[in-house]
């Protein structure tokens, strides 16, 4: 059809009304927000012609994912995590400001409160019967190029069916089983133990796989560990390793993995390494130091206040 209302008088007056912009009331922000989107959503309409049956098919999609808790999941899958990203990378550059240890994307699956070790961790219970050892360490880089005593190393990851702690499905694991909060020593160097985590999908059937089927794309994510970073005097790093063993390494679904933050998994069974690290036998191993970024006169101008209440 060739019919095209968007830019009327009539539309446009509407688009002032229904945003708020006709009235004193209310947030001047919000509304700049709002009529934005919707200006551009009613030009989608008027475009791409697109038919009350499927707009009501898309209404009831938004239902779905809401009920199903899944706008965190569809988020990264749609690239506005990884968007982000890249704003917060040209905001950084036009600053004239180096990121060593790349940003990026954190997920929908942190949880806060988990315990606190100082130096060394042991992450998982030994419940996973399919769980291969994995030993992690490295060293927190200041903005000096020096190690930073007492740094935060909050770290989580999934269990080899690709489940997360708090999110379970099957109800088995116990809480904050593969999450903890470490403190850097006095030379800034952090360790712990776990198992080497697995990749995982999407739910299937969900409202995100159904969207992502419609456009020809998987769900699939790599094996992967997330961060977060901190130290007094220097920006919150919130990132995550993939691991190169996975075929999907380079073939994220959430669009996570970023030039410098994929590891090896070496594999250790000498006797050296085994008694060196305390262990009862064969292990992997990811050495992987951090290097965070100063503050920016004084503030963290890349910490998200919001993300908490999101995730909710």
């Amino acid at each position: 059809m060739s019919v095209k209302i968007h830019d009327s008088r009539q539309v446009r007056e509407f688009l002032e009304q229904v945003s708020g912009l006709d009235n004193e009331q209310g947030s001047p922000r919000v509304k700049k927000i709002i009529h934005r989107v919707l200006s551009d959503l009613f030009r989608t309409i008027d475009e791409l012609d697109i038919t009350p049956d499927e707009y009501w098919a898309a209404i009831a999609w938004l239902n779905d994912l809401g009920a199903a808790g899944q706008a965190g999941l569809i988020s990264p899958g749609l690239g506005l995590d990884h968007f982000l990203d890249l704003r917060l990378d040209a905001i950084d550059a036009q600053l004239g400001i180096d990121n060593p240890t790349p940003r990026t994307i954190e997920g929908p699956l942190y949880v806060s409160g988990a315990p606190v070790e100082q130096g060394f961790a042991r992450l998982d219970d030994g419940s996973d019967p399919d769980g291969q050892p994995l030993v992690m360490h490295g060293t927190v880089v200041g903005a000096d190029g020096k190690p930073v005593a007492g740094a935060q190393v909050e770290v989580w990851h999934c269990d080899t069916r690709g489940f997360y702690s708090h999110f379970d499905p099957t109800g088995e694991q116990k809480p904050f089983n593969m999450r903890r909060t470490i403190i850097a020593d006095d030379q800034g160097r952090y360790r712990f133990r776990s198992i080497v985590p697995a990749g995982y999908g999407v739910p299937p059937g969900s409202p995100t796989e159904q969207l992502l089927t419609a456009l020809g794309r998987h769900g699939q994510r790599p094996a992967h560990i997330h961060f977060f970073i901190s130290a007094p005097g220097h920006r919150k790093l919130t990132t995550q390793i993939n691991l190169a063993h996975d075929p999907l390494v380079n073939d994220d679904f959430a669009h996570a993995t970023r030039d410098g933050l994929i590891c090896q998994v070496t594999e250790r069974s000498d006797q050296a390494s085994i008694k060196a690290h305390d262990m009862d036998g064969p292990f992997g191993e990811i050495e992987f130091d951090f290097r965070l970024t100063a503050l920016v006169d004084g503030v963290d101008n890349q910490v998200v206040a919001q993300r908490r209440r999101a995730n909710g």
